[in-house]
């Protein structure tokens, strides 16, 4: 599976699936901590809904280092743990929904999953899915 709307799809009703919600209240905008109440528990089983729906395995550990972008740690946030604008341009190509320069010098670090969308999950999904197929 390698169709974006089959993904989207899939995503969709994983998450749905995974918080007991209807697909109606999951949109592609919705963050999933935020807006839709995730835990990381319900990371596990959102991605293990997604592994069995599309055969994409994504593990939790994955999703940080997509939004990290191989950064070092020392470059991705300052020594307060708020996100350098490294870090912020590096958000801005896997987020694309945040307003960088709103968030510049106030993005604490352990608050960067809370903007993570439904939308950015199916992305990530596609990317795994594009190098699994081109492995």
């Amino acid at each position: 599976m390698t169709d974006t709307a089959a993904f989207s799809t899939a995503v969709q009703e994983a998450v749905a699936d995974a918080l007991g919600l209807d697909e109606t209240e999951v949109s592609q905008s919705s963050t999933l901590i935020g807006d839709l109440g995730a835990e990381s528990i319900d990371l596990l089983d959102i991605l293990f809904r997604i592994e069995r729906k599309t055969g994409v395995k994504i593990q939790a550990a994955d999703i940080g280092n997509h939004i990290q972008g191989g950064i070092p740690d020392s470059e991705f946030g300052d020594e307060n743990e708020i996100i350098t604008p490294v870090g912020l341009a590096q958000l801005k190509k896997v987020m694309p929904q945040i307003d960088a320069e709103e968030l510049a010098g106030k993005l604490p670090a352990d608050q960067v999953m809370s903007l993570f969308t439904v939308q950015n999950l199916v992305d990530l999904a596609v990317l795994r899915a594009t190098v699994t197929v081109s492995a």
